[in-house]
């Protein structure tokens, strides 16, 4: 292929065939092998020393992840990605090769469990963490410190939407020579480049909408080529010998996080997620428009309290949303009136599946307070604004008048 720029999903398609693939397969090949040998033992040592390109061992790449890696980075147009076992190692990336014991970090206060749950672990290692509304860049202004290293947001909130002041965060962050990253996953890269405001890493759950099919787990970190690692404090020397300072942190995130803590993406699985990849654009336009038909249905619903989902005209970051995002991605939740039980809605439908995913082509839903947000206890819930009666749905590809059909006869019944 020539270097010409194409469209979103015909630059996934064919990104593997710009390097040669094996007996002109139209997908990389999956290489399990996870020792790869050379001929000249001074070849291999170059590749160990960073002086040629090549695999060393299956921990550290291999040739599979390696094409989907150069698919991610090609959907973030970024300088270069690290793929990871799941989403959550690529975020634990960053807290272990990046982050010291005296460091300070502000964190959007409104973010998956899980990612909450490892900021709380965090701050029992020295590390100090603010927690903070980040629908307002004045919050996060407001917590930086001289020893703050990053500001970490997610674009669309897992559940409630909360949608972070994207924008003026990073023009905040790019003032003050702070890495601003943005766990891009409930937008997904078609319908959000974090790179346009900024942001220095970008995370993605790979298992959600990229790969698509409830079928692999995987996680991506991806540098933006933005942020100017001489100006980051914890940069080890053995990495400042590469002559390129662009490549010094994610070369220590490779080394420290990805070789060291072992969270690597396998083979089989990174075939999945690349081929998943291929129809992201399409499923996304489809669950988007079934989750706005959704919404608007149960909102003119006077059975529900309330539904959170910023391509409604009621959501607080509407416009916000409108201007950042091609579309509002596939993740709403509601909460239902007094006197109606989640318990009994949720068993109503026939299509929503009750799962814990996310990005699925299938739609799920879940009792958020009772399963995903249980560990965290009603304080912290209620904090965050989630309702005992709360009902989270990634939203899938089925017709748009089924799954209509299907939320409002469980509100019938």
């Amino acid at each position: 292929m020539n270097d010409k720029k194409y469209g979103f999903t015909t630059t996934i398609l064919h990104s593997d065939r710009r390097k040669a693939i094996e007996h002109g397969s139209l997908h990389k090949p999956i290489h399990t092998s996870v020792t790869f040998g050379y001929d000249d033992a001074r070849e291999l040592a170059t590749v160990f020393q960073g002086r040629q390109p090549g695999y060393r061992y299956g921990r550290q790449g291999n040739p599979t992840v390696a094409a989907l890696e150069d698919k991610i980075n090609r959907m973030e147009e970024g300088l270069s990605t690290i793929c990871f076992a799941t989403g959550m190692a690529a975020i634990g990336a960053v807290t272990q090769a990046l982050l010291r014991k005296g460091d300070h970090v502000v964190s959007s206060s409104f973010l998956f469990g899980n990612t909450n749950s490892l900021w709380q672990t965090v701050a029992t290692q020295g590390i100090d963490v603010s927690m903070v509304d980040a629908t307002d860049v004045a919050n996060v202004e407001a917590a930086l410190t001289p020893a703050t290293r990053l500001v970490f947001v997610e674009t669309i909130a897992n559940p409630r939407t909360q949608v972070a002041d994207l924008a003026r965060i990073g023009k905040l962050c790019a003032e003050r020579g702070i890495l601003y990253i943005v766990d891009n996953t409930m937008t997904s890269p078609y319908l959000f480049r974090p790179k346009t405001v900024g942001a220095g890493l970008v995370i993605n759950s790979l298992t959600k909408s990229i790969g698509g099919h409830g079928n692999a787990l995987g996680g991506a970190l991806t540098d933006t080529g933005l942020y100017d690692w001489v100006r980051f404090p914890n940069i080890l020397e053995t990495y400042k010998r590469n002559p390129s300072a662009q490549q010094w942190g994610m070369t220590q995130i490779r080394a420290k996080a990805l070789r060291d803590f072992g969270a690597s993406l396998g083979p089989e699985a990174a075939h999945h997620l690349a081929v998943g990849s291929e129809t992201m654009a399409l499923r996304m336009e489809r669950e988007c428009a079934n989750a706005l038909a959704i919404t608007q249905m149960l909102e003119a619903d006077e059975r529900v309290a309330a539904v959170y989902y910023p391509g409604l005209k009621s959501h607080p970051q509407h416009r916000i949303s409108s201007e950042l995002f091609r579309a509002y991605g596939s993740l709403f939740s509601f909460e239902l009136k007094d006197g109606i039980d989640c318990f009994d809605y949720l068993n109503r439908l026939k299509l929503g599946v009750s799962a814990s995913n996310l990005g699925d082509t299938r739609t799920l839903v879940i009792p958020v307070s009772h399963t995903i947000f249980y560990e965290m206890g009603p304080e912290r819930r209620a904090s965050m604004g989630i309702a005992e009666s709360l009902i989270r749905v990634s939203v899938g590809i089925e017709d748009t008048v089924d799954l209509v059909e299907d939320f409002r006869q469980a509100l019938d019944a």
